[in-house]
């Protein structure tokens, strides 16, 4: 009886990737067109998968236009990074760019994969900002290969199963094309310059309402002294027209020869009478 022939099984750890992470490398690796960069993932890790929540930039990496090299200054800056914003956290892998070169894993880059980041869950993520193609890599049978099924989105809504661990054949090389976006069901896709809109319509908005409410209230404090004001200016330019010329008040017009105004008689004050039986001369 013949031999079932062997099937070689060689299973892929899982692997989920935050969006923002994501985007993170992308925008880093933008910043330098011709040269290499790199940072360190940041994340958990169980038996069937591993989540890559935050990555760190590696800062004063020895960077070349096919080679990045991790300095002493940049373990240093990583972990200072690392224990005091995901103390909780483990390293889950690296990142690193290819500035037009493609994606793969240079003689270079197996070097640090092996060396630094050996635990079979690590991986090694790649980028090329200049045709926007990823790749993740990862031990696979003691062996660095490129991974395929990478989940991207949010790990607050992706659930463990047993596609986070699949088996494949030997020659399948799918790469990310089978990626599943997965996104939060309130993730806001509004485009920016509606939220800039919004934001100016609001801002418009305060400043209307602060420049009613101080209108109101000056309004309210000073209207009374205004008012008080007015009637003093008022005052003092009819003494002013007083000055000028008497004639234009009525009722304080000064006699023909000059002298004193005029008293005139009214019926709330009557010019007091002479007294009776008295002539102008004081005689009977």
């Amino acid at each position: 009886m013949a031999k079932a022939p062997k099937i070689k099984i060689r299973v892929q750890p899982g692997v989920v990737m935050e969006s923002e992470v994501a985007r993170k490398i992308r925008q880093h690796a933008r910043t330098s067109m011709k040269a290499e960069v790199c940072g360190v993932l940041i994340g958990s890790m169980d038996e069937e998968r591993m989540v890559v929540e935050a990555c760190i930039a590696g800062i004063n990496a020895a960077q070349g236009g096919a080679h990045v090299t991790f300095t002493q200054d940049t373990w240093e800056h990583i972990y200072k990074i690392k224990d005091k914003q995901y103390p909780d956290e483990k390293i889950v892998g690296w990142y690193h760019s290819h500035p037009g070169f493609g994606v793969f894993l240079s003689e270079h880059d197996l070097f640090i994969q092996e060396n630094f980041f050996s635990n079979p869950q690590q991986v090694a993520w790649v980028y090329d900002p200049h045709t926007d193609e990823e790749g993740c890599f990862g031990w696979i049978g003691g062996k660095i290969e490129k991974l395929s099924g990478i989940r991207m989105g949010y790990s607050q809504s992706v659930e463990a199963n047993a596609s986070d661990a699949s088996d494949y054949d030997e020659d399948d090389d799918s790469g990310l094309d089978s990626q599943v976006k997965v996104r939060r069901s309130d993730e806001s896709q509004e485009p920016a310059w509606v939220k800039w809109a919004s934001r100016i319509v609001e801002y418009v908005a305060i400043f209307v309402l602060g420049f009613v409410a101080a209108y109101w209230f000056i309004g309210r404090q000073l209207g009374p002294e205004l008012e008080k004001a007015a009637k003093f200016d008022q005052l003092m330019q009819l003494m002013q027209q007083y000055q000028q010329d008497p004639r234009m008040i009525p009722g304080l017009a000064p006699p023909a020869g000059g002298g004193p105004p005029e008293m005139q008689s009214s019926p709330q004050h009557p010019l007091p009478e002479k007294a009776p039986g008295k002539g102008s001369n004081g005689k009977h």
